[in-house]
């Protein structure tokens, strides 16, 4: 029986009353509580140690193991990712003789996901930093530890995959401590594949990682973390309780959002859901409250009790703000409804995920998606076409611009096709980022040439023995095409790359129109630096000239800035030889066809509809920034 099978009779069990309350495991002394995450670069082995922790501890029997446990959905375990933080207690008997409660998140390691370790490292006291023993130190690495810093985190750096025949583990040890700038002397020496270094990790927690705080007799403090929806239990809620005692039967405030509810159950995961009687200060575990929406449980609220309960709020977390925008549209109209409920569904479960209905007058009607990064519109897209069913267009991503008004005012452009007049426009911000790369010396010219042709503006450039380390500001407009793959291309897979937002900044910014046959195709639009206009106009045109099947008289394909053509192919008409009747005879006859043929297809050029077919449109979109 798989893991996610055994979750899901353990929710049907959990209905029926069948599981009873875990005796004395809300116990536990604070004394002997420790809350910790595990932060890592992609790929360095976070859900593979966590596999092993959880087997180590008894979590779960050998029959119920499998890999991944936590990454409990189907594209997490394909693509070998973890897309949502999962949180797990483990109860672990250390050489001294002592029970601790060891509460485990295990995070993501994609850039696009790092709300999801900023959410988890507030609910902990320390860090397990996994790094990998053949790789070394890598950009998302950096980034991870740096929050965890911030957090006033102890952390516990694991050299993982010592094993590996191109495992050089000193030389890794002393680029945590040459770039992160942490003792790395008493690093652990571990492989979560072979089960090595497992036991000494455990010790370590115990021992370096401290207790959490917080006051049992003091008003009720909890801070949410996260929240999903559940089939069967409705909105599941983990938090984290800072001060008080939380247990079933309380009346609850949400301190953000003004809500009361009553709480119907309290437990933790083990990674099996157990009920619990209470959630002691320090603890974390979840909650149900027989709420119906996600979207009416904010992350970073504080929860407290309705009567007598905490005066002030916790501080939360910052708003996760969209930064990647694209349109969702149905292959064929008909699924639009399927889709609008496809989506409302997925939303459930990632409150990150925005949309909004838009229409379009080349693809119908749709919506206009806010994402996190180009992985996440990846994820979401896949989601939607593998778990409902659905035949998807997706529109070019851009991002957010700010638009200054000649009157003063400000709006924000999420779709380039709503651009208004630019005699309107008094100027236009575009967000930018700062982006730290890490790649072998060999791979640094291509990468350095890559980032100038985006338009990077370079602010560091460092060495750890033979691997450089750039920072370099860019627009994230040229990052969201296709600057990843790009970089993997270039590298041979050997560049790591992370970034933050830096803010908005004046660019020279003009919406480019795409025309077939004197028609703008709204869908095609797209908000380009006026330097690279030309470029990409002209390498539009030339995808779209082999992609538009020929009709029966030529066809203009133009991009155009304003009322300026930029860029323009002329697709062939197809030919009907009107003269195939014609045996011999007078030529007059011949050219009489001729001229009656010419003036069909002008006036066929005024009157047509050229029809664009929807693989045109994707092939189009998916293009790069090859030109």
């Amino acid at each position: 029986m798989t893991a996610a099978k055994a979750v899901r009779i353990l929710h049907v069990s959990l209905l029926t009353g069948a599981i009873t309350p875990a005796i004395g495991a809300h116990m536990t002394e604070r004394s002997h509580i420790r809350n910790f995450s595990i932060i890592a670069h992609i790929d360095h082995g976070k859900s593979t140690l966590a596999d092993r922790l959880i087997q180590h501890t008894g979590g779960l029997t050998e029959r119920e193991m499998s890999e991944q446990v936590l990454d409990n959905m189907d594209i997490e375990r394909e693509r070998g990712i973890t897309i949502k933080a999962q949180t797990v207690r483990l109860h672990y008997t250390a050489k001294d003789g002592e029970t601790y409660e060891l509460s485990l998140m295990d995070t993501p390691g994609h850039v696009d996901f790092a709300y999801e370790v900023s959410r988890s490292l507030a609910a902990c006291e320390g860090a397990l930093l996994v790094v990998d023993a053949a790789q070394g130190v890598e950009a998302q690495t950096l980034a991870n530890v740096y929050q965890s810093i911030e957090h006033d985190h102890e952390i516990i750096p694991v050299l993982n995959k010592v094993d590996l025949p191109a495992a050089e583990p000193e030389r890794v040890r002393h680029e945590i401590e040459e770039i992160i700038g942490l003792d790395a002397s008493e690093a652990v020496m571990a492989s979560a594949k072979s089960g090595i270094g497992i036991e000494d990790i455990l010790e370590q927690i115990v021992a370096k990682i401290p207790p959490p705080g917080g006051d049992r007799d003091a008003p009720l403090k909890a801070m949410l973390v996260d929240s999903w929806y559940d089939p069967y239990l409705g909105v599941v809620i983990l938090v984290r309780v800072i001060d008080g005692v939380l247990t079933k039967g309380q009346r609850i405030k949400f301190m953000a959002q003004g809500t009361e509810h009553l709480v119907d159950r309290v437990g933790c995961m083990t990674p099996k859901i157990e009920q619990l009687p209470e959630l002691a200060a320090g603890e974390i575990g979840f909650i149900t409250a027989q709420i119906k929406e996600v979207s009416q449980t904010a992350v970073g609220d504080t929860i407290t009790t309705v009567k007598g309960g905490a005066a002030e709020a916790l501080p939360g977390f910052k708003e996760v703000q969209s930064v990647v925008f694209c349109g969702l549209f149905p292959v064929d109209a008909a699924d639009f409804e399927k889709l609008r409920e496809s989506i409302s569904k997925l939303r459930l479960n990632d409150a990150s995920f925005t949309f909004e209905m838009e229409t379009s007058a080349a693809l119908g009607q749709g919506f206009r998606c806010g994402f996190l990064g180009l992985l996440h519109l990846e994820i979401i897209q896949e989601r939607l076409t593998r778990e409902y069913d659905l035949d998807l267009i997706t529109t070019a991503p851009s991002v957010v611009y700010r638009m200054v008004m000649n009157d003063g005012s400000e709006q924000f452009l999420h779709n380039p096709a709503d651009m208004p007049d630019v005699v309107k426009i008094a100027d236009i911000e575009e967000p930018w980022i700062e982006a730290t790369i890490y790649c072998p010396d060999e791979y640094l010219g291509g990468i350095l040439k890559l980032c100038q042709d985006r338009r990077g503006v370079q602010k560091n450039l460092t060495y750890v023995g033979d691997r450089a380390q750039v920072v370099y500001e860019l627009p994230l407009n040229e990052v969201v095409f296709d600057f990843y793959d790009r970089l993997k291309s270039i590298s041979r897979g050997y560049a790591s790359f992370d970034y933050h937002q830096v803010g908005l900044r004046t660019g020279n910014l003009v919406k480019m129109n795409i025309m077939v046959n004197g028609d703008p195709v709204d869908a095609l639009s797209m908000i380009v630096h006026r330097d690279a206009a030309e470029a990409r106009g002209r390498h539009m045109c030339e995808r779209l000239k082999d992609l538009i099947p020929r009709h029966l008289f030529k066809i203009p394909v133009q991009a155009a800035i304003g009322g300026k053509v930029i860029a323009r192919e002329t697709i062939a008409a197809m030919r009907k030889d009107v003269t195939a009747k014609c045996y011999g005879g007078d030529i007059s006859r011949k050219k009489k066809l001729l001229d009656k043929q010419k003036k069909g297809k002008a006036k066929m050029r005024e009157y047509g509809n050229v029809s664009i077919p929807q693989e045109a449109f994707i092939a189009a979109l998916k293009m790069g920034d090859d030109g």
